[in-house]
């Protein structure tokens, strides 16, 4: 395997070895002691591979965007395979193929789960499917600083004033996400902490809002959030994987404040503002708004976890949020706002070129100091484009099981947007522990392919397809 996919995949490893440490030592001071040799195969194996890819480190060489996309996609085949060992070691007797689901399901924030009862699981292995996805989301964050250079210019710039990042740039953007994602994660505990929820639900919850993921502590979120004030805060919190992970940063430490760093911001929260006003003005028919507020802020970052009481009759309108999803650099999936309504703008101005033609139309993004070029509404009009053949085709694949049109249709939708499927969406009810096993194998194919970026699909696909 090439030297650089092995240090990049090491350090996760390493990270990975961490966590297992905390199960362990979590374990042992609430006398956990079901599982707690498993976590000791991970801690062990995990250390060992990392440790041994981090050796010899890498000399000056090029690394070309090809071997940056496999280092990607690699991890996210091999580290699940590291994280599905505490489930598949367990005492509830669980096979390899749904070890490895649950893991996928974890590390890609998605939350489809194969456990049909939480309160059976005991605190280590639920800490254990949290940790995957909060891990799962830094990776995430990590591959995108890796593979910025396929991104257009302006959703870069809401990070940064560089076309391009240096050895030494990407290290100072690895460490400064590493230690935002952190005190957000800890900001998130302290936050649901004042809500009178447990230490160990609220260490759980802090990990699985972060970083985007669908699983739960407990079978029912209305067991804990039992009232009004609890529901309108959890709804709050959501949105910090909807916005970028740089926001508050940038609020508060980044010294010339440009509107670049903000832009997409700015319009995720006119975006959101515009949505809570149409809920509440044309939806609000239960007059039940909290619970609507916590429907929207849950599918626009792509968590999916929803009340039992969801409005099932706006399903389809929460499964459109989920795909519009939230920002460039945050840990929801999605197609992206901005880039959705740079296309229309695009849209648009062509129209009106043909119908004016002595008037000049610009692709001027408001807040941002460039317009969009045609090479960047290419690579939109690209992604949505492998978006609809992504989703056609498992669809088309989970309808040759036991799974009729509408569910392939909105799981497609959910698996490819890592979002967990929920009451919102009428598929609470799905058991995936039943699933055929084909379609587990094409939702952990497309649980990955939706969380690589689906514009690195296309140029996976360029480079065997064609030859120049």
């Amino acid at each position: 395997m090439n030297k650089f996919i092995l240090n990049y995949l090491g350090v996760f490893f390493i990270l990975l070895s961490g966590l297992s440490f905390f199960n362990i030592i979590y374990s042992y001071y609430f006398n956990l002691y079901l599982n707690i040799d498993t976590y000791f195969y991970t801690l062990v194996i995990s250390f060992i591979a990392g440790a041994a890819s981090l050796i010899k480190k890498n000399k000056n060489i090029k690394i070309n965007i090809y071997q940056k996309i496999f280092a990607v996609i690699i991890g996210y085949f091999l580290i699940p395979l590291l994280i599905s060992i505490p489930y598949y070691f367990s005492i509830y007797n669980v096979s390899f193929l749904n070890s490895y689901f649950e893991a996928v399901s974890g590390f890609t924030s998605t939350g489809f789960t194969i456990f049909e009862n939480i309160k059976h699981i005991d605190e280590s292995l639920i800490l254990w499917r949290s940790t995957s996805q909060w891990i799962g989301g830094i990776y995430f964050l990590f591959s995108i600083v890796l593979l910025i250079d396929i991104f257009d210019d302006s959703l870069k710039k809401s990070l940064t004033n560089f076309i391009s990042f240096n050895t030494s740039e990407t290290f100072k953007q690895y460490f400064k996400i590493f230690v935002l994602y952190v005190f957000l994660t800890f900001f998130l505990f302290l936050s649901l902490k004042l809500i009178d929820l447990r230490t160990f639900d609220s260490f759980n919850l802090a990990m699985t809002i972060i970083s985007s993921g669908g699983f739960l502590p407990f079978n029912d979120i209305e067991t804990i959030l039992n009232s009004n004030f609890k529901e309108i805060l959890f709804s709050i919190l959501m949105l910090f994987s909807f916005f970028s992970l740089f926001l508050t940063y940038n609020i508060f430490f980044l010294k010339q404040k440009s509107m670049n760093f903000f832009a997409e911001d700015a319009y995720l929260l006119i975006y959101f503002f515009i949505l809570v006003i149409i809920f509440f003005i044309f939806f609000n028919f239960e007059y039940n708004f909290s619970s609507i507020l916590f429907s929207i802020t849950s599918s626009v970052s792509n968590i999916g976890i929803s009340f039992n009481n969801s409005p099932k009759n706006l399903s389809f309108l929460f499964l459109i949020l989920v795909i519009i999803g939230g920002s460039f650099f945050s840990t929801s999936s999605g197609i992206r706002f901005l880039k959705l309504y740079s296309l229309f703008k695009f849209s648009i101005n062509e129209i009106l070129s043909y119908t004016k033609p002595n008037y000049v139309y610009i692709n001027k993004i408001y807040f941002l100091d460039s317009n969009v070029n045609q090479k960047d509404i290419n690579k939109y009009f690209l992604s949505i484009l492998i978006f609809i053949i992504s989703l056609l085709t498992i669809s088309s694949l989970l309808t040759l099981s036991t799974l009729d049109f509408s569910e392939s249709f909105k799981l497609g939708v959910l698996t490819i947007m890592n979002t967990v499927n929920s009451s919102m969406y009428n598929l609470e009810n799905l058991n995936f522990l039943n699933l055929h096993e084909l379609s587990k194998l094409v939702l952990i194919l497309f649980m990955i392919i939706g969380r690589v970026e689906l514009l690195t699909i296309l140029i996976i696909s360029k480079k065997f397809l064609f030859k120049n």
